[in-house]
């Protein structure tokens, strides 16, 4: 393989990409210095059988003169090697058409995966729509395995591969698992995935079940300690299910197409693309390794042609296809990530770090709520768009071909009833026609003098949108990792980036455009620049150092060793072979390692540390002073270099371009009459100024005006973009429909870029990984403008906390401020919920406000974790500030802060001294990593003001607001509509009334009177006859029932609208003073953000009668000692709704937070988690059944103080339309002489060693009767 002779010279060499909808394939013929290209339909059953054997089929037909019938194999004598990428296995895996599966897990975790990390993908969807399951059935192994900590060693411990210690608590039943494995052959189930407790370290029992499930008769067996030894069961169990699901079909697939050739492709070297852009032979091509195929040949492609060679510049790659668009990064390595999640399920192996964004040339065009809005759906293949024939509906595809960018001439006949017409663009102009007229009514409605749009001003409009779409999550991704996105350059292909390569880049701020020649085909053409990779990775489980190293330097030779014999089988040499080293790094006490790559083949020649801290403080913008660094992994990776296809520099020409047409294209002046080049007819310094076209075989590149597009000496396409963004001026009264749905995302980006700043530079785990926070922009009068949606709980909370602030301060604000607080008087939730505040000046003139708001998980109190069960008053719960200012004139107030959080109170009556915080170093990191969010997101409203002006900035900020708010009022009217009807005695005149009302534990009530004027779409929310403020801590302040409405309102819009001020505007909430949701500034408040305001969201969705009760807790569980504390909250049953079950073992409405892996709780904390799944049967019965929720037990190791704070274990979740009630949760200790003691709802204890922790979380309510 290694090797070239001349024999080889004579033969073809084929690269190819089997993508969803086109095959592409490039062809090196001997002897000519410009390769074959063609690009097939992927599926074509009339035609033929299989795309790439079709396209390997006619080049050699067309190279040879010699006819190959379609049924008869190919001849091989005139093939060298074939390179191949595959989206069999992601179409499998999205369709959900692979292999029938069981799951082999450990007993006491047979949904773990189900359950995942608890967090529900989209938290705004009522119904929790969650990916189905790639297993049929689950079977549990009766054994275990425990860590052991060395101050608990004997003589029963033995070492894992990790360097931990193990004991095997429970050793395989083999017998036992031997009539589950028959029961899974008796129902046809031969494929079996395989993840056991803790088996990264010690692999023994999964090597048992596949031995024994192998003899028994099982095809394949994928066991997730040989696929990814990782530590944490889920993701490496999601891994062994996908590979278990997928690799029989890549394998069926992969048969088929050898055996089309002769001698079964044996003389030939066949090699497919792996997610991680390497490539490997058929034998070790396997499911979990293959998702990313496709789109790493792309990514592969642009790199090694255009990065050094065209430009020194990082290069950000932008693959536009139909439904879709995949951003990736690369800087002169491959960036890649060792999880991520595809179609719901985690792969845990290494892949390059591709993004996918949910727009593409097929994304849906809609105008909604007097906004343009592009995607997230798709019109798909099928209808396709409008000019495709075939029904469809209007998508971006259509807007350039009525902007001309799109040209049918251009574009091949394949279209009608007998595939052989062309673009339909009258069809698509009549449906923009008719677009139009609802888009200028609205318009006139809102400003009579307002000028109408023409058609094409409205396709021009949902470009932009679409790149403005587009623009927000490559800012994201860029700058998430600490790289600033106007650095780099745009590298452009797949069928529909080029056409807009030069807006998004100006956008970006980027100058600088490269669209390779093969830019249609390049996913392909990346095959053959690729090489040769074998991998391998063990856990290792040590403290670095001295020591350590040499002992990760022997682990890695050992690993080379093997990595080496595999690529030798190959035919490599070793001279040939390169090989690196890895360690996978992390602070002691956090959860975020970084595999670091040595800087030479020798382990020991690397300072890993060294190495270590400066990529830690690239990505996240600090160093973590005397913290130890620990290894996590060891992972060596050899490569085959076989880069055969090398690219031909070209003789400069002096001649003039030739054009070979004149076509009319629609740019922001205006039409513009367009030369049309061809790139096959362009020569080494050409220089093109937009506006231009330059077809490049089946993709349109468009050049801009004030762009110029330069041919390089390797015939690639750059463009230089000559000027940055026009400033957008504003004439009319009311909002540009086409600005507001950029402005929306701009506003809606700066709190996300805020957001990925705090999760960066944060340090803790409940931020940094369970993602208790948010972000959000407010108005200088501390209106909210936009929320990144992280926390529901936060939601429009923070808006009265800036309101707060405002007034106190006055005007004593100034530039260089910061503000913190978390007194529940003040507009915060509870005391662990830290906000800081800053105030931004545009010339001495106050004119926005950011703010950021994170779960601290210590600030003092009378328990550990600062969420006491049985605090009666708020100074029993930690640090309460007011007012202060963190940062002064831009000096950090440390010894301030530091006083406040040390000395938090004392208690009034008894004058009792509480606690301060136990982790100040965390709080002062925290709360620096929120200055820096807020930083970040100063400098992007700058940079906006900047651009469009502060005038047009504010004036948006305002039509942002307006437009939630109508957005809103129509469905207030729209729901008022259904309940009417569902409800009649509650309507009278224009009005509804409905009256709902639930209980917590203790017996106090939450009553509501909901009126909507059906007329106006306006809603009272009316809280009076709710209990008063309770001698306990489920007191909630007034900002979380405004949180727990502003949500209930954005899950019943069901459209992606921002969440800011104008969601309340159409409503009034009216909270008694005195009550429990309105309690004094002495009153304990922390239950009332995690319970009480899962019990006000389950009282305004019933009174919408939108849903049943979800579980109505979140389940709070903190435990520890004067050394560590941990807190974590439990999912439950979601309630059933109108035409949906509920889901089970979910984080419900106003929490997402997600849930500790079960290995790394046992690897952090001196636990055993006995079981972690679902509580069978605990939904509510129905039509629709509720969700089930939550079995937890947890055995402590040795002394700790447990607090748990919880509620539904008195009043069930309540089921609507005689759906029945979820089952109540409970919370049992059971004792070291096996006592089952009740604890209640609220309870803190003294743990002691051996005793077990269970709690079963409530289900969620049913909906509809089944008598």
């Amino acid at each position: 393989m290694g090797s070239n002779n001349n024999k080889s010279n004579e033969k073809l060499r084929f690269c190819i990409d089997r993508g969803g909808t086109f095959t592409d394939v490039y062809a090196e013929l001997p002897n000519q210095s410009s390769g074959r290209v063609l690009k097939l339909l992927s599926v074509d059953p009339s035609n033929y059988d299989d795309a790439p054997i079709e396209g390997i089929r006619r080049i050699l037909e067309e190279y040879t003169g010699q006819k190959i019938p379609r049924s008869s194999k190919i001849p091989t004598d005139k093939i060298e090697w074939i390179r191949m990428g595959t989206t069999v296995a992601t179409n499998a895996l999205l369709e959900r058409k692979g292999e029938r599966i069981a799951l082999c897990v450990t007993k006491g975790f047979k949904d773990l995966l189900q359950i995942g990390n608890q967090a529900r993908p989209n938290i705004f969807d009522l119904t929790v729509s969650k990916p189905s399951n790639l297993y049929e059935q689950v079977i549990e192994a009766d054994e275990r395995v425990e860590l052991v900590f060395e101050t608990d060693a004997s003589a029963s411990s033995v070492k894992g591969v990790s360097g931990e210690l193990v004991r095997v608590a429970k050793v395989l039943h083999v017998q036992g698992l031997k009539g589950l494995l028959e029961g899974l052959l008796d129902k046809g189930i031969r494929c079996l995935a395989v993840v056991l407790m803790h088996s990264y370290t010690y692999p023994r029992h999964e090597m048992l079940i596949e031995d024994l499930a192998l003899s028994m008769g099982f095809r394949h067996v994928s066991l997730s300690s040989a696929l990814t030894p990782m530590v944490r069961a889920v993701p490496r169990g999601f891994t062994a299910s996908v590979d278990a699901y997928l690799t029989p079909v890549i394998k069926e697939y992969l048969s088929g197409f050898i055996s089309r050739f002769d001698e079964g492709l044996r003389k030939v070297n066949v090699l497919f693309m792996q997610s991680d852009g390497g490539l490997a032979p058929e034998n070790r091509f396997s499911g979990h390794k293959a998702v990313l195929s496709g789109p790493a040949g792309g990514v592969v492609g642009y790199s090694q042609t255009l990065f050094g060679l065209e430009t020194m510049k990082p290069l950000i790659g932008f693959d536009m296809g139909g439904t879709s668009t995949d951003v990736s990064r690369y800087a002169g390595s491959y960036e890649q990530v060792l999880e991520t999640q595809i179609a719901g399920a985690i792969i845990q192996a290494p892949q390059l770090d591709i993004n996918t964004v949910a727009a593409g040339g097929g994304s849906k065009l809609k105008f909604q709520f007097g906004a343009f809005r592009v995607g997230p759906e798709s019109v798909g293949a099928h209808p396709g768009p409008v000019c495709y024939r075939k029904g469809g509906e209007l998508a971006v595809t259509d807007a350039n071909l009525i902007l001309g960018t799109v040209i049918p001439d251009c574009f091949p006949s394949i279209f009608g009833p007998n595939e052989d017409q062309p673009l339909d663009i009258k069809a698509t102009r009549d449906e923009f026609e008719k677009l139009s007229h609802s888009i200028n009514s609205y318009r006139k409605s809102q400003d009579p003098s307002a000028k109408s749009m023409t058609v094409e001003e409205i396709a021009l409009g949902f470009i932009n949108v679409a790149n403005e779409t587009m623009c927000r999550p490559i800012r994201q991704l860029t700058e998430m990792k600490g790289h600033e996105t106007k650095n780099h350059a745009l590298a452009c292909f797949g069928g529909a980036g080029p056409q807009h390569a030069c807006a998004i880049a100006r956008s970006l701020g980027m100058s600088e455009v490269l669209i390779h020649r093969f830019c249609g085909i390049l996913s392909a053409y990346g095959m053959g620049l690729a090489d040769v990779v074998e991998e391998a990775q063990e856990p290792y489980s040590a403290v670095y150092g001295p020591e350590t190293i040499l002992e990760s330097s022997r682990r890695a030779a050992f690993l080379l060793e093997q990595v080496k014999q595999k690529m030798r089988q190959q035919g490599f040499i070793d001279g040939s072979v390169k090989t690196e080293s890895y360690l996978n790094l992390r602070y002691e006490g956090t959860d975020t390692a970084i595999m670091v790559k040595g800087q030479s083949e020798e382990m020991l020649e690397t300072d890993y540390a060294i190495e270590f801290v400066k990529l830690f403080q690239q990505e996240y913008g600090f160093k973590l002073q005397n913290r130890k660094i620990l290894i996590c992994d060891v992972r060596v990776r050899g490569i085959g270099v076989t880069n055969i296809l090398k690219p031909c520099e070209l003789s400069a020409v002096c001649t003039t371009p030739k054009v070979e047409g004149q076509y009319k294209i629609y740019f922001e002046k205006g039409w513009h009459e367009t030369p049309l080049f061809k790139l096959e007819n362009l020569g080494y310094g050409h220089i093109l100024l937009g506006p231009a076209i330059i077809m490049n075989g089946n993709s349109t590149v468009i050049v801009e005006p004030d762009c110029r597009a330069i041919i390089t000496k390797y015939g690639n396409i750059k463009i230089v973009i000559d000027v940055a963004p026009s400033v957008v001026k504003v004439a009319e009264k009311v909002a540009d429909v086409v600005q507001l749905s950029i402005f929306n995302h701009r506003f809606m980006g700066i709190a996300e870029q805020m957001g990925r700043t705090l999760q960066r530079t944060s340090i803790s785990t409940n931020i940094k990984e369970r993602l208790d926070f948010s972000c959000a922009l407010f108005g200088p009068d501390g209106g909210l403008v936009a929320n990144a949606p992280h926390v529901p709980v936060h939601l429009g909370a923070m808006s009265s906390t800036v309101r707060w602030q405002l007034e106190h301060w006055g005007d004593n604000l100034n530039e260089g401020d910061v503000l913190v607080t978390n007194h529940p008087c003040a507009g915060g939730s509870h005391l662990p919920d830290i906000t800081v505040i800053t105030p931004v000046f545009d010339n001495e003139k106050l004119v926005f406000f950011v703010a950021s708001r994170g779960h601290h998980a210590e600030i003092g109190g009378i328990t550990p974790g600062s969420m006491p069960p049985f605090s009666k008053s708020i100074w029993e719960e930690g640090a309460a500030i007011k007012a202060f200012k963190l940062v002064e004139k831009g000096i950090f107030q440390e010894e301030g802060i530091v006083k406040l959080l040390q000395s938090p109170s004392f208690d009034e009556f008894s004058a009792r001294k509480i606690p301060g915080t136990r982790r100040l170093q965390d709080n002062l990191s925290d709360l620096r990593a929120q200055v820096a969010a807020n930083q970040r997101g100063i400098s992007l409203i700058k940079e906006l003001i900047e651009q469009y002006g502060l005038d047009v900035v504010q004036a948006y900020m305002t039509h942002v607001q307006t437009n939630a708010e109508g957005a809103v009022r129509e469905m207030l009217k729209s729901v008022s509509a259904r309940v009417s009807t569902l409800s009649p005695d509650c309507r009278e005149k224009d009005l509804v009334t409905i009256e709902e009302e639930d209980y917590m534990d203790d017996g106090s009530v939450i009553h509501l009177k909901l009126t909507i004027n059906t007329e106006k779409g306006e809603a009272i929310f009316d809280f009076d006859g709710t209990s008063p403020e309770v001698y306990g801590n489920w007191n909630a302040p007034e900002a979380v029932t405004a949180a727990a409405v502003i949500y209930c309102l954005r899950c019943l819009v069901d459209v992606d609208i921002p969440l800011n001020q104008g969601c309340l505007a159409p409503v009034k909430i009216h909270i008694p003073v005195g009550s429990f949701l309105s309690p004094s500034d002495k009153a304990a408040v922390v239950g009332g953000n995690v319970l009480t305001s899962q019990r006000v969201t389950d009282v305004v969705l019933t009174a919408f009668q939108a849903c049943a009760c979800s579980q109505g807790c979140m389940n709070n569980l903190t435990f520890g000692d004067d050394n560590f504390g941990y807190y974590e909250t439990i999912g439950g049953g979601s309630g059933a709704g109108p035409s949906w079950d509920g889901t089970s073992g979910v984080q419900c409405h106003m929490t997402n937070t997600r849930m500790t892996d079960p290995e790394i709780f046992e690897q952090r904390y001196p636990v055993l988690l006995h079981k972690f799944g679902l509580r069978e049967g605990s939904g509510g019965a129905g039509i629709h059944r509720g969700g089930d929720g939550l079995v937890r037990e947890i055995e402590f190791r040795r002394p700790v103080i447990v607090s748990v704070l919880s509620e539904r274990r008195v009043h069930a979740p309540k089921g609507l339309n005689g759906g029945k009630d979820g089952a109540r949760g409970v919370n049992y200790l059971i004792t070291k002489d096996k006592r089952k003691v009740y604890l209640g709802g609220k309870n803190t204890i003294e743990v002691q060693t051996g005793e077990i922790l269970q709690i079963l979380t409530p289900g969620g309510g049913g909906w509809g009767s089944l008598c």
